[in-house]
């Protein structure tokens, strides 16, 4: 099994398209595809994003940072949620993510997370992380 990442870009007409659904409608949508998902065996996480316009960019591209409040950004550029699932492969990551209700006009980025397990078992930092994995339930 291995972690992959479902990354919900939003483009101009699918925040055009969802402005038109009801809530109770979405909620339910999501609901049920999330069931699904736990259902599965294969859900992580899940989360949804605030507004872009909540939203700060810390911008490290010159000397010192910049903070910019939202909305930052193209449309492109933004994503408002993402899922963390624990399947066998990519391809069965990409079988979910054809599933995701609510996708018109999105896009949906999708990319494995690596585990601890794949850096240098040596490194001081990477033991201190596996002991606090370890410590919190995580491996």
């Amino acid at each position: 099994m291995a972690k992959y990442m479902l990354i919900m870009r939003e483009t101009d007409e699918s925040l055009a398209k969802f402005t038109d659904v009801d809530f109770d409608e979405a909620m339910n949508a999501m609901g049920k595809f999330n069931d699904e998902l736990i259902r599965a065996g294969v859900l992580l996480a899940a989360e949804g994003l605030e507004d872009p316009k909540e939203g700060v960019v810390v911008d490290f591209t010159g000397e010192t940072p910049v903070v910019t409040d939202g909305p930052y950004g193209e449309t492109k550029e933004l994503f408002r949620g993402f899922y963390i699932l624990d399947v066998a492969s990519k391809q069965e990551a990409i079988e979910w993510a054809k599933r995701a209700p609510l996708t018109a006009g999105r896009k949906t980025e999708i990319r494995r997370v690596p585990t601890i397990d794949e850096f240098p078992q040596d490194n001081e930092w990477i033991q201190k992380e596996r002991a606090w994995r370890e410590q919190t339930g995580q491996l």
